[in-house]
């Protein structure tokens, strides 16, 4: 299979677009205009994509994973700082070239694509020096800590013609897709609430708090479920143990047409719950994420207001007592994920989860965190 190192080896910086602005709106999704710049550009045979990837801890070990099962994806590095971590890769997979240095390993002319998996403190640099060294992008969320930030990664991305895209694993879930088609066909009729519940015991992390460690997850998700953006946020919420890091808080997301999102985010409770309920005119919807089975279901309820004589009830309607349980495909997002992202690079598509959606939930956690910081006034977006 021909290795390729596409990010050093495509010549784009003679074509015209390579230094022109790109013309479109600050959301609009470029596919069209990027296959059209890179249609002079002919590859042969079978592309590989050669691979970083920086940070091998936990979620670090599922992304190798997964890029080492896709076709289209080889590990040829991995980064860690920590001496022992090497030592274990090196074990596990005697041809990888191991770094302590992540720079070191981003400079490497063998590499197309860099994984970061490391603390948000550590992405926007990373990050940057990746894109500026001609490196496609898969990065943890949330990617950045201010609109800022993105907006001059975004840059960066399409001057050089490259994919970046952040994590939001959750987006490739076939529950979360069924969710959307089921949306999509207005099988729940004009939807009137989203109400989502992500709790459990830890872990506590020490860079971010509960809001930009969980409710980016339910942002992402609701972003990509509902076409309509939002237009306002408010949070309360407190640290329990005085470390300016808020451990808990209840979130209201705005909408226009009266559609309204709650989330409850909690680091200190004594259960994992992933619990989704979307309720419209027609039906609700329930997700459980924790159930292995039947996750998502379907009840035949509504309320309604009829006219009696000259007054009006708000009734509760049961057409049946019917409970409908769609059949979803068990794969994992992850792997789902990486297969787009690899496509993306290939075929020269945006991601879903682009560097504009990946704004639009940075947008959202800085108007909650700054709606937190004011005792729950509502920050417009």
């Amino acid at each position: 299979m021909q290795q390729f190192v596409i990010a050093n080896r495509l010549a784009v910086a003679s074509h015209p677009a390579a230094t022109a602005p790109l013309a479109r709106e600050p959301c609009q999704r470029p596919s069209e205009l990027v296959k059209l710049e890179y249609s002079h550009i002919c590859i042969e045979d079978t592309v590989m994509i050669n691979v970083g990837v920086i940070g091998y801890g936990y979620w670090g070990r599922n992304i190798v994973r997964n890029f080492f099962e896709n076709k289209d994806t080889k590990v040829t590095a991995i980064c860690d700082t920590d001496l022992a971590t090497l030592r274990l890769i090196k074990e596990k997979y005697p041809d990888i070239n191991i770094f302590s240095n992540a720079y070191t390993m981003i400079n490497s002319l063998n590499i197309d694509a860099i994984a970061i998996v490391t603390p948000m403190s550590t992405q926007f640099e990373l990050i940057k020096h990746s894109l500026k060294n001609k490196k496609h992008v898969f990065v943890e969320k949330p990617f950045v800590s201010t609109c800022k930030q993105a907006e001059y990664l975004i840059e960066i991305s399409e001057k050089n013609q490259l994919t970046m895209m952040i994590d939001y694993t959750f987006l490739f879930s076939n529950s979360v897709r069924k969710i959307k088609e089921l949306i999509d066909h207005k099988m729940l009729g004009k939807l009137y609430y989203f109400d989502s519940m992500r709790v459990n015991f830890g872990p506590f992390r020490h860079d971010c708090n509960v809001i930009w460690d969980l409710a980016t997850h339910d942002f992402s998700i609701i972003d990509f479920l509902i076409e309509e953006k939002p237009v306002a946020i408010a949070a309360v919420g407190r640290s329990l143990f005085d470390n300016k890091l808020e451990d808990i808080s209840y979130i209201t997301v705005y909408f226009p047409n009266n559609f309204i999102a709650y989330f409850h985010v909690n680091w200190i409770y004594p259960s994992k719950i992933r619990l989704t309920s979307i309720i419209g005119d027609k039906k609700m919807l329930v997700w459980d994420d924790i159930s292995c089975t039947e996750n998502v279901k379907v009840y035949n309820k509504r309320a309604a207001i009829e006219k009696d004589r000259d007054s009006y009830k708000l009734l509760s309607k049961c057409n049946s007592n019917e409970v409908w349980t769609p059949k979803i495909e068990n794969k994992e997002p992850l792997k789902t994920e990486i297969e787009h992202f690899a496509d993306c690079i290939l075929n020269y598509k945006v991601p879903i989860s682009s560097g504009y959606m990946g704004l639009r939930i940075i947008k959202m956690l800085e108007a909650a965190n700054k709606s937190l910081k004011n005792k729950g006034r509502i920050v417009e977006l």
